[in-house]
């Protein structure tokens, strides 16, 4: 049982994921042209809408499935699990991890799929910075029972840049949850998202800036 548990996501929390689209539409752009590059996102869009995550080699393979016969096609999946990640790691990022290490032990709560989630981990190094602690589920809210079986705790601060994720979590958790809300990607600065959700326990504007505060700020909530 530990007194602190931080709990990290990683898509605009720990990576700059917007800049990784953006790459990933540039790419899709000067390979394969306009048509392709909008029927992936389309089906990117519609997948996500199924599943709950953002699944880019799933919807790689349903796009497959409509353009059998480019072989060009399969060049992409190179690209994106050989995306060097540690380059778009927000500054500081690491060192946050680093920083709240002295209270209580970091570990990474993500939603993704089994394959390319894991992967952006692994390759970005937060795999090694987090000692291997790596949770990743489908919809991780609705996984805190596992969280809390893995994770003893008296306490959990979850960072996200997500709103929604992180007003779902306090609805469960209480008093037990510090609640921290980097202002960074497209999610964080949505005014829809900002006006539907109680503000979090604590707002930074990036993650960096974790290492300005000291254990008292992320006890508070």
């Amino acid at each position: 049982m530990h007194d602190l548990v931080f709990l990290f996501d990683v898509d605009n929390t720990l990576i700059d994921n917007d800049a990784v689209q953006d790459d990933l539409r540039s790419h899709l752009l000067r390979t394969f042209g306009e048509a392709t590059e909008q029927r992936y996102w389309a089906i990117f869009e519609e997948l996500r809408n199924e599943l709950g995550y953002a699944d880019y080699l799933g919807a790689l393979e349903r796009y497959r499935v409509e353009d059998l016969h480019d072989p060009r096609l399969l060049r992409m999946s190179s690209w994106l699990v050989d995306y060097p990640f540690a380059d778009r790691l927000y500054p500081g990022a690491l060192e946050a991890v680093s920083h709240v290490r002295q209270w209580g032990g970091p570990v990474v709560l993500s939603d993704g799929d089994a394959v390319f989630q894991p992967r952006k981990v692994e390759r970005s190094g937060i795999w090694k910075a987090f000692d291997g602690d790596i949770l990743i589920y489908i919809h991780k809210e609705e996984e805190l029972a596992d969280v809390e079986r893995m994770y003893p705790a008296k306490r959990y601060v979850l960072i996200d840049d997500k709103l929604r994720i992180l007003a779902a979590v306090k609805a469960i958790w209480g008093e037990r949850v510090t609640t921290v809300f980097p202002r960074q990607g497209h999610y964080a600065n949505d005014p829809k998202a900002l006006a539907a959700y109680p503000a979090a326990d604590v707002e930074v504007a990036r993650i960096g800036d974790l290492m300005a505060l000291g254990r008292a700020a992320f006890e508070r909530g």
